[in-house]
């Protein structure tokens, strides 16, 4: 998808780029210290990134950023555009710079565009099963923590958007939450009376009836949530006499039902897999033998 808009910037990513580098350094990288001193003159080398198995690249820009923190004179080129689907072999990016930062900044570096290369790849296969369709493809809270707007990026680098990126970002009142209070009425009427303009409030309801009292008390979103196909439909349907109001579905979305999901004609599929369920993409650092400049 090549999407590198959603890029956070790096005033907010830098501090956690630093603490992953002091957790693997530690008090210094003993191999790479007594091998290549800092005054030694083979210290600057060559490298290539490879990618050993097909799919879709994604953090390229942060893997540079890591070599950047460790020395100035360290150089990381990608030679594809972010969020482009390789093939095993594929070279993408070439490195130049000192030795000590290419080898200290390699299993940081790798690990991140690893884990969202793989989140990327899982999440295109998802968006490509509703191509056609008019309904978008949504991720969800379920992140590991501390790597939130990393996971969050490599969904839209496989070509989702993000649902809300915290708690701040919108109103959704769950099925605890009308449990609690007694009711999805009940539950509106407090929340309206004390959020900040212009949040949108967004109903979970399981059943025709929480559909209608969502309507009722003038919800902005209508979450589905793991309704059965013809329930699902009978819902759409009511919904859609309400023109302003958007339709999201969630609950055991897979790569075999998710087209079944959008063809009933919702705005919105939110699932929690491209994230929770994706594997590494495996990627390797390869230094150039015998040709230290």
């Amino acid at each position: 998808m090549g999407i590198t808009a959603g890029l956070p910037p790096f005033i907010l990513l830098d501090s956690l780029l630093h603490s992953w580098l002091v957790e693997d350094i530690g008090r210094g990288d003993r191999t790479t210290g007594a091998l290549f001193p800092a005054d030694s003159s083979l210290e600057s080398v060559r490298a290539e990134w490879i990618v050993k198995e097909a799919g879709v690249v994604a953090g390229l820009p942060i893997a540079s950023r890591v070599f950047q923190l460790l020395s100035s004179q360290a150089s990381f080129s990608a030679t594809i555009t972010e969020g482009t689907q390789c093939q095993p072999g594929t070279v993408i990016a070439r490195l130049h710079g000192p030795a000590q930062a290419l080898l200290m900044g390699e299993r940081v570096a790798l690990n991140l565009v690893m884990h969202l290369s793989g989140i990327a790849t899982l999440t295109q296969r998802y968006v490509n099963q509703i191509a056609d369709l008019s309904t978008q493809l949504v991720d969800t809270r379920k992140t590991t923590p501390g790597l939130r707007l990393l996971e969050k990026y490599a969904t839209q680098v496989g070509g989702a958007i993000n649902h809300r990126m915290g708690l701040d970002d919108a109103v959704m009142i769950k099925d605890n939450h009308i449990a609690t209070v007694g009711g999805i009425g009940p539950a509106i009427a407090r929340v309206r009376g004390s959020i900040p303009y212009p949040l949108a409030i967004e109903v979970e309801t399981e059943t025709l009836a929480g559909v209608e009292e969502a309507l009722k008390h003038k919800a902005d979103i209508i979450m589905l949530d793991n309704m059965p196909l013809e329930q699902m439909q009978q819902a759409v349907e009511l919904i859609r006499q309400h023109h302003r109001v958007k339709i999201e579905a969630s609950g055991n979305i897979t790569l075999e039902t998710i087209r079944d999901v959008a063809e009933t004609g919702v705005d919105y599929i939110s699932t929690s897999a491209p994230i929770t369920r994706s594997a590494w993409l495996d990627c390797s650092m390869n230094l150039s033998h015998n040709k230290f400049i």
